[in-house]
């Protein structure tokens, strides 16, 4: 097996999370099909990474059941989109615990600055209509941070 398997999977899952962030901007929704692509792609990372089955594997699953159901929750408020709780189960497959921590809190600061971006946006145009906040950008943006520092140090390491 080769080494740079699971490096090409990370590159692909930074681009999916790119594409989430254009749909999301665009549409303001995230696609089943790419959510279910990152869920999916998880899986050939887990083997490429050699990451035991029992418990590490049935762990991963675990917790992105997890923080799955209590995004749910999130939506069920009204304070989520589908698409984004989807996209942060999916995600979390790919994450340590402690990377998907980091993740979370990343993606909740820019969930606020985007938040407070759009507000001052509406402030700034007189507008009373609600602001729909597109979390599918924090979301990538938590997870580009956490992954950008693996993709960089690794292409480094083979260019430099």
């Amino acid at each position: 097996m080769s080494t740079i398997l699971p490096w090409g999977l990370l590159a692909l899952l930074a681009a999916l999370l790119l594409v989430a962030t254009w749909t999301d901007l665009r549409s303001r929704t995230i696609p089943n099909w790419l959510n279910l692509a990152i869920a999916v792609l998880a899986v050939p990372f887990w083997w490429a990474s050699n990451l035991p089955l029992w418990p590490d594997a049935v762990l991963q699953i675990g917790v992105a059941l997890l923080i799955f159901s209590l995004f749910a929750g999130v939506f069920a408020l009204g304070a989520m989109g589908g698409g984004d709780v989807k996209m942060i189960g999916a995600l979390a497959l790919w994450l340590p615990w402690q990377a998907l921590l980091v993740m979370l809190v990343i993606m909740s600061i820019a969930g606020g600055v985007l938040t407070v971006a759009l507000l001052i946006r509406r402030k700034l145009a007189r507008s009373e209509t609600p602001i729909e906040v597109p979390y599918g950008v924090a979301i990538a943006f938590g997870g580009l941070w956490v992954i950008a520092p693996v993709l960089s140090e690794r292409i480094l390491y083979q260019f430099g």
